[in-house]
């Protein structure tokens, strides 16, 4: 393990997005991702560490023009304990629900999930059916910078993103889901509160009379990345909902997903995970 030289606790974006500046810096939030990772092995501290804890641009929940923007630091539990995000934003809500531990929900942030970009990670499924975006701050001439970047773009493979390490990940914004629209996620694990995920589903739609409209699907733990199911969707788009085209959605998925097999689950039982749960999450959806 590299030791740490300097520690530094900005108190503005501004100045942390200087100090990421300067180079070999690492981030600290919540540190529940990082310090394990860094006891393993499996990540080094660079020479300055940089609390990001009283950064006031990344805390909070806010609606505005039809976006929910949560700020990176944003525990697990603010997450849960927000009306707006359990209202608005029910699939995301619903996996901080299947978050680990009370201990952990209370020290994990949502942007250090997004961050450590696990395929499965939890929070990024229901995040990435939402149509959700990051905002990334620099300074790469001296003055502050920001770009949006969608989530399916911004994670590259597992612990890999597109952030450079000039830039701080400031908040997660997501679009409000249509009116009416309805979704559920789902987790398979030994222990889903408190295990990675073997899968993880969000699934969510709206009904127009009997048809199936904006339809949403993203998995979790089936891919190098968490992913979308676009035949599944497609498939579903227009459709009228019955037992029929759920089961045809449900092994149009098996297009899209990419499992191996791991100490967690064989790619046959991811498969056949995905068939199974995909349909009755569906069907709780439609409410059939």
């Amino acid at each position: 393990m590299n030791a740490i030289e300097r520690y530094q606790a900005p108190r503005s974006l501004d100045e942390a997005a200087g100090i990421l500046r300067t180079g070999n810096v690492t981030v600290l939030a919540g540190g529940t991702d990082l310090m394990p990772q860094t006891q393993s092995g499996k990540l080094q501290f660079q020479p300055l560490l940089m609390n990001v804890r009283h950064v006031p641009e990344l805390k909070g929940i806010a609606e505005q023009g039809g976006v929910v923007r949560i700020g990176a630091l944003v525990t697990i539990s603010e997450l849960l304990e927000s009306a707006r995000v359990r209202e608005r934003l029910g699939l995301l809500w619903q996996a901080c629900d299947h978050f680990a531990s009370d201990q952990i929900r209370n020290a994990a942030t949502l942007g250090g999930n997004v961050c450590n970009a696990s395929p499965a990670g939890d929070t990024l499924v229901p995040l990435l059916a939402l149509d959700a975006r990051v905002v990334l701050a620099a300074k790469p001439n001296g003055a502050l910078e920001t770009r949006r970047v969608p989530l399916g773009e911004f994670l590259l493979g597992p612990g890999r993103t597109c952030r450079t390490s000039a830039e701080l990940l400031v908040a997660i914004e997501v679009p409000l889901p249509p009116a009416g629209f309805a979704g559920e996620f789902y987790k398979h694990g030994t222990r889903p509160g408190l295990d990675i995920s073997a899968i993880s589903i969000a699934a969510g739609a709206r009904r127009e009379g009997k048809l199936l409209r904006d339809v949403r699907i993203a998995f979790g733990a089936v891919a190098p990345t968490p992913i979308r199911a676009p035949h599944a969707e497609a498939l579903l788009e227009g459709s009228e909902c019955n037992e029929k085209i759920l089961q045809a959605a449900s092994r149009a998925a098996l297009e899209d997903v990419r499992p191996i097999s791991d100490i967690r689950a064989s790619d046959w039982y991811r498969r056949e995970l995905i068939q199974n749960m995909l349909n009755r999450v569906l069907s709780h959806v439609c409410q059939l």
